[in-house]
């Protein structure tokens, strides 16, 4: 087949996957963020006041976006490589992990002052809170994650890793942390009772995991992968791969809607994938949202039923934050 015809039939293929299923993700607001450059990392969000933090890793800046009135309330500056963000809630304060001086930050929610620097976390990443014991988790350096106590000001301990330590999700209800170790082809299981690495789980068809998602109800545990682009979906009972599917490539961040039983999968090939679950062990893609080259850093927030997706500045074009709303 001709390489013209090829695309021609993929580009209809595409638009009759949209033309089915239209506003699955519906487009409710555009946050311009003027002056931002660079790519962005990880979201955080303080639910009741309806605020998100967005790393603006390229920035070097935090920036704090009011969701109720569509704009900027502030931009923190003074970071270095900002990727992780976790919100405090009891004491509305604002955490910030530092990849490029490993330092983990903490901010004032109202003043949004540094009230607090702790350093030593080398090639700081992903920031998660245990939602029981509040403790924090970062991941850092050639494979760890640092144990912050449940003020992020002190470090509490750590669990070693073979390597760099990507996403990771913790159970809610159970003990376990699910860590993507790409550069060691694995997922690693840890057990944070005991803070120790109890399982490892080869990713040898699928590569460069990184990120993740997790379905605690159903026990299943969705792994983006960018070589070759698929989601592998694991039952975290037996470590075993249950089912793999396409997805669009240079994937960086993915969510489970446990609400409409659905994974939303940004990638930065230039699309939002939507995934249906029609049971534990069968998946659906059911939708591939056009979205912008580059543009694969995201959040959802089920309380807030939202997905919020960063489109880094192109060219004359500003960067932004699009607010999505989920249909039935």
């Amino acid at each position: 087949m001709k390489p013209l015809l090829i695309f021609l039939v993929a580009w209809l293929s595409l638009s009759v996957i949209h033309g089915q299923t239209a506003d699955l993700l519906k487009l409710t607001k555009t946050i311009p963020l003027p002056g931002v450059k660079g790519r962005f990392d990880h979201f955080a969000a303080d639910v009741q006041s309806k605020r998100l933090f967005v790393a603006a890793l390229g920035n070097n800046t935090l920036e704090v976006i009011d969701l109720a009135k569509g704009k900027r309330l502030q931009s923190i500056s003074g970071l270095h490589k900002p990727t992780g963000v976790v919100y405090l809630p009891e004491v509305n304060k604002i955490g910030v992990a530092n990849g490029d001086d490993g330092t983990f930050k903490l901010f004032d929610g109202a003043s949004y002052e540094l009230l607090n620097n702790l350093s030593g976390i080398d090639d700081a990443d992903n920031v998660r809170r245990d939602p029981k014991t509040k403790l924090i988790y970062v991941g850092y350096g050639g494979g760890a994650l640092a144990i912050l106590d449940s003020t992020g000001q002190q470090r509490v301990g750590e669990v070693k890793l073979p390597a760099h330590p990507e996403s990771f999700q913790l159970e809610s209800n159970g003990s376990h942390i699910f860590v993507n170790v790409p550069d060691a082809k694995q997922v690693a299981v840890i057990n944070r009772e005991k803070r120790d690495l109890s399982a490892k789980w080869p990713m040898e068809k699928c590569q460069a995991n990184f990120p993740m998602a997790l379905d605690e109800t159903n026990h299943r545990l969705f792994v983006g992968c960018r070589r070759p682009a698929r989601l592998v979906a694991f039952d975290t009972g037996t470590g075993k791969s249950v089912t793999d599917l396409g997805i669009s490539g240079d994937t960086d961040d993915l969510f489970y809607d446990a609400a409409l039983k659905r994974i939303y999968i940004s990638c930065g090939e230039g699309f939002i994938d939507v995934i249906d679950q029609r049971d534990p062990d069968h998946y659906h893609l059911r939708d591939r949202i056009p979205s912008r080259t580059g543009a694969r850093t995201s959040f959802f927030s089920a309380e807030l039923n939202e997905f919020y997706l960063a489109f880094p500045q192109r060219g004359d074009q500003e960067a932004e934050i699009r607010v999505f709303h989920p249909q039935n």
